[in-house]
């Protein structure tokens, strides 16, 4: 437990754009009662193809801000910055609030209890993500009969930032990195960028429903609730108030968070860079 964390602090959720969105509103579901603070680094995005260096410190100044904010709570969601930054921003954080990658959560539920058989997973992110090699060494540290096959699809989550969803455009890269024979024989595949839930039904499309596509927000969001539940932090407040924080307005963050609130929304752009 946490040195004086209060059930009605607020959740911190950040990530560089809209992909992690889909964690804040699957925790929005999961969670109705919880203040959200939510912060995109829009003026950096996307951190997949940015070097080590640079994530660390656009995720740690991020989770100070975030600190200062009181959050009880602070949800990495982001797999790049979960990857390569997690470490760090525990440092940072220390007691004043819980830690939440989103890497974790979808790992553990690979366990010998939940897979009992040999199958194969098929991972899918960005370069930053997929060249940590984090999924493959955790999964297998997990349970060690599953086979680890890893994709980078470095084109998917600028695509999905300029609004290319559901339309003909998406579909042909979705279908051109999916044919990938990588990906060959899995029986499970990671959405291993929290950009990617939102092309979740074009996904399951391309292997007829036939496989089983792991949506991370989702798991991430039970995690938490699960978190907050043992440590007595759940909030009873019905009046939850969010707040967006970016780094610079974009159209297509401001479009999503309408689009995943479904109310009028206020951003307000924030220089928080030391």
């Amino acid at each position: 437990m946490k040195n004086n964390l209060k059930k009605n602090n607020p959740i911190g959720v950040f990530d560089s754009g809209i992909g992690g969105l889909t964690v804040a509103h699957a925790i929005q579901q999961k969670l109705p009662n919880e203040q959200l603070i939510y912060f995109g680094d829009t003026a950096h995005l996307p951190y997949g193809d940015k070097e080590s260096y640079s994530i660390k410190h656009y995720a740690t100044e991020i989770s100070k801000f975030l600190v200062e904010k009181n959050c009880k709570a602070i949800i990495i969601a982001c797999h790049t910055a979960s990857a390569i930054a997690y470490k760090e921003i525990q440092k940072v954080v220390g007691n004043k609030a819980i830690v939440i990658n989103v890497i974790e959560p979808v790992v553990k539920l690979f366990s010998k209890d939940n897979f009992p058989k040999q199958e194969n997973v098929g991972i899918i992110g960005t370069k930053g993500t997929i060249r940590s090699n984090i999924y493959t060494k955790l999964i297998k540290a997990e349970n060690d009969q599953l086979g680890v096959k890893s994709l980078e699809t470095p084109l998917l989550a600028p695509m999905i930032e300029e609004g290319f969803i559901n339309d003909k455009i998406s579909q042909a890269i979705i279908d051109s990195y999916l044919s990938n024979k990588t990906l060959n024989e899995i029986n499970h595949i990671v959405l291993a960028c929290t950009h990617y839930p939102l092309i979740k039904k074009q996904i399951a499309s391309f292997y007829n429903d036939k496989i089983n596509v792991i949506d991370s927000s989702e798991v991430v969001a039970q995690y938490l609730y699960e978190v907050l539940r043992t440590n007595n932090l759940l909030n009873n407040n019905k009046t939850a108030q969010h707040t967006f924080y970016v780094s610079d307005f974009t159209e297509s963050f401001e479009k999503s968070t309408r689009f995943f609130f479904e109310k009028e929304i206020t951003l307000e752009k924030k220089n928080i860079w030391s």
